[in-house]
């Protein structure tokens, strides 16, 4: 099965299993609507990917990790868009949750997101219930204070913020769970992990903070300007155009090189190359910067 498929699959029973029963039927509906459609499901991907590379010798368990981490992300963004954060309209395409379902229906269905994450990683741990304890914290961590998304968006009510800080937690954080979780979930030691996860998520930043700056709101999907608009600290408005590209372009090649020895290498530098191609909009860029 392909990690497309196998993403889709074990989101899609995660789901239906918090629909079971009789629960409220609008929140029940803002719980689906907040994970479909899936978008490009990068984070879970690269979970799926490392685990392959390191054996993959527990597919159930690799399988809820990986829903485990997407159920987060979904939950970040439905509360991203809330109108105490971006006051974002859209995302992906269509109304954001709180415009469709309402602002209170977007809250609980963000939250139970988060409880939803924990309880698939618990319900698939009986196995090998270290692994899954490992999940669990690291998960948690990426989560919430000190350094998860939490703290990252945290940090943007902050007088002075330290932008390292910041881009680790805001962006990195799941990246960098998505790495050590895809080793965890196989048997391996996290650690070596780390510098992959963090590589990733700082070239898939400088990537959002270029897309943002470069594109409009059709082809987003989302707002476009955000970041001038909130006036966030990003690449483009540190480094210019120009030197957010190069910058993108540096960080890749060091992610390429960072992948730890394992059995599946060869084929998970293919993977961070394909993503790489993927991450910005590649042909508005060289536009964008003189004599491309």
């Amino acid at each position: 099965m392909d990690l497309k498929r196998r993403i889709e699959g074990a989101m899609s029973a995660a789901i239906s299993g918090a629909r079971t029963g009789t629960p409220p039927q609008k929140l029940s509906e803002a719980l689906n609507y907040s994970v479909t459609p899936g978008g490009a499901r990068i984070r879970p991907t690269i979970l799926l990917s490392v685990a392959a590379a390191c054996g993959d010798d527990r597919p159930a368990l690799a399988d809820a990790a990986a829903t485990a981490l997407e159920l987060i992300h979904c939950a970040s963004l439905v509360h991203d868009d809330m109108p105490c954060f971006d006051d974002a309209d859209m995302r992906r395409g269509k109304p954001s949750v709180h415009k469709a379902y309402s602002e209170p229906l977007a809250l609980l269905a963000g939250d139970s997101l988060i409880v939803l994450a924990f309880d698939v990683l618990a319900e698939a741990g009986h196995d090998d219930p270290h692994r899954a304890l490992q999940l669990v914290q690291t998960l948690a961590r990426c989560t919430g204070m000190p350094g998860g998304i939490c703290a990252g968006q945290g940090w943007e009510s902050e007088a002075e913020i330290d932008l390292s800080a910041y881009h680790r937690a805001k962006t990195g954080a799941l990246f960098i769970a998505a790495t050590r979780m895809g080793a965890i979930a196989s048997g391996q030691d996290a650690d070596p992990w780390d510098e992959l996860g963090m590589r990733i998520g700082e070239a898939f930043q400088v990537a959002d903070d270029l897309r943002d700056a470069l594109l409009d709101e059709e082809s987003l999907g989302k707002p476009a300007g955000q970041d001038d608009l909130h006036g966030r600290p990003n690449a483009v408005a540190l480094l210019g155009v120009d030197g957010a590209v190069a910058r993108l372009g540096n960080i890749l090649s060091g992610a390429i090189s960072s992948i730890p020895h394992c059995p599946g290498e060869a084929q998970l530098a293919q993977m961070v190359q394909a993503y790489a191609q993927k991450l910005a909009p590649m042909a508005a860029m060289r536009r964008a910067v003189p004599g491309e």
